[in-house]
């Protein structure tokens, strides 16, 4: 029996994270880490470059901002990490 169509498309959300995170998703954490710290590191560059406070104002705003993404998945993967440890421990 075959679905309409627009049911075949839709997507269903999640309730819970899964257990395990894939390779992909692993190598997308990654990517996202890697343009977070990026950009934070530009945006600090440029700030030291600017001679118009409110640019640079601007440019600090924008380092935090990604630094603090950084630090927010860092803080999830550490959190994931400790909750899988007792598990390895038992084995």
């Amino acid at each position: 029996m075959q679905q309409p169509m627009n049911m075949q498309n839709q997507q269903t959300t999640m309730q819970q994270p899964p257990g395990v995170v894939s390779t992909k998703d692993s190598l997308y954490l990654t990517d996202m880490m890697s343009w977070n710290l990026l950009s934070a590191k530009k945006a600090h560059f440029f700030a030291g470059q600017c001679q118009d406070p409110e640019l640079k104002t601007a440019a600090e705003t924008c380092g935090q901002m990604h630094q603090r993404h950084y630090q927010q998945l860092l803080s999830h993967l550490g959190q994931h990490a400790n909750e899988q440890q007792p598990m390895n421990n038992m084995q």
